[in-house]
């Protein structure tokens, strides 16, 4: 069996970029499908930005959040209090063997979780029995190879390759976006409705803050300790990397896309 790990980890650089997410900047496909009332588990929710969002539009339905690491946890229950939803579950949990009976929610939602999974396929399968027959799963993923940015910096292609393999030394697919589809259907789901989306960063704001978070994630987060564990990065080129990262935010013409796949999936 393939070990895996978290390649981001819970640094605050990362969690600066994961408590900017929100049901509208990351899980737009699946907005139409919500019905006040309903459940709803969130699989890999992190701080628990989008689960709290997607509980306000699912109230007054149940809403649970489930995340390997109980620190995430705790946070999560913190902004949740914070935001005026204190009705939103959170649970210390693993993907493979969640704390739920069969068909007992809706909808079981992730997002960025598979890519770091050595098993996404059998992490479906659960997430499959947990919805139950008439229930839906619904997944988005990046896809890291498939990222464009503007203006070339050398350096930042050297940060893209090092993210590559620490993702797939740790166990996991970092261009997962485009395997969706695949593992879906292999996790036994009959019907799969595919779309795809972006993540643009290109004004000076945005470009101040992408590339603020990835100059410090490459020196002090999980990235760069992977990284040197595995031998694919010094700490020479973790600081070229960031001095890349800062070149780029100062670039007024800078321009980046993330892609992503995404699945709607039932049966």
């Amino acid at each position: 069996m393939t070990t895996e790990r978290y390649s981001h980890g819970h640094h605050e650089s990362v969690l600066r970029a994961h408590t900017w997410r929100t049901a509208e900047n990351s899980v737009a496909y699946l907005l139409p499908h919500l019905r006040p009332g309903g459940s709803l588990l969130d699989v890999g929710c992190g701080p628990g930005t989008i689960t709290v969002d997607l509980a306000r539009r699912v109230a007054p339905g149940r809403v649970v959040g489930v995340d390997a690491s109980a620190e995430v946890i705790a946070q999560a229950h913190a902004h949740a209090l914070a935001d005026g939803e204190p009705g939103v579950e959170f649970r210390v949990g693993a993907a493979y063997e969640l704390d739920a009976a069969d068909g007992e929610f809706d909808i079981v939602h992730t997002h960025q979780l598979l890519q770091h999974l050595a098993r996404p396929i059998e992490a479906l399968r659960e997430f499959r029995r947990v919805a139950g027959p008439t229930g839906l799963v619904a997944a988005r993923e990046v896809d890291y190879a498939g990222i464009l940015i503007h203006p070339h910096i050398p350096a930042l292609d050297e940060w893209l390759d090092i993210l590559l393999r620490v993702g797939r030394g740790n166990g996991g697919e970092p261009a997962a976006g485009r395997r969706l589809k695949a593992w879906a259907r292999e996790a036994g789901f009959t019907d799969v409705a595919v779309s795809a989306s972006t993540w643009l960063f290109e004004s000076d704001e945005q470009r101040a803050w992408w590339g603020g978070s990835w100059a410090d994630r490459a020196l002090h987060s999980s990235y760069a300790d992977h990284a040197l564990e595995q031998g694919v990065a010094d700490r020479a080129a973790l600081e070229r990397i960031a001095d890349g990262w800062r070149e780029w935010a100062a670039a007024p013409d800078g321009w980046l896309l993330m892609p992503h796949g995404e699945i709607l999936a039932r049966g």
